[in-house]
């Protein structure tokens, strides 16, 4: 129901967009996160966008580089990334959180997952 892709491998600095298609459940009125995993770490909070696409949370580490953005109307949510550094190498997940309210930056409250994109960024 989530469909994750447009990672690669990026020369620090460059620029790369991830979208996550979803269908079903995870359209329109969930609110939608990214999520990353290096391997051997923690799965860390990346950002997240309310159903409406009204409200945005960054993760500091990323806050002024990247943006998150949805278009409803095709069920789609992206990831801009700009300015990459080496340490945003991850697998990038996106997942879907159907509770109403205030969008969360636990990936405990996420229900639904896609499978992962792959981001290198080389130094």
């Amino acid at each position: 129901q989530l469909q994750a892709f447009g990672g690669g491998l990026v020369q620090a600095g460059g620029s790369l967009r991830l979208s996550c298609a979803a269908s079903g459940r995870t359209s329109g009125s969930c609110a939608m996160g990214w999520f990353r995993r290096v391997p051997g770490q923690e799965r860390e909070f990346v950002a997240v966008i309310s159903s409406s696409g009204s409200s945005t949370i960054y993760a500091d580490s990323v806050k002024g580089r990247f943006t998150i953005s949805r278009d409803n109307a095709e069920n789609t949510v992206y990831l801009q990334m700009n300015s990459l550094k080496p340490e945003d190498t991850a697998v990038y997940y996106c997942a879907a959180d159907p509770r109403v309210g205030f969008p969360s930056t636990m990936d405990a409250m996420y229900n639904y997952w896609g499978q992962g994109t792959l981001v290198t960024v080389s130094s």
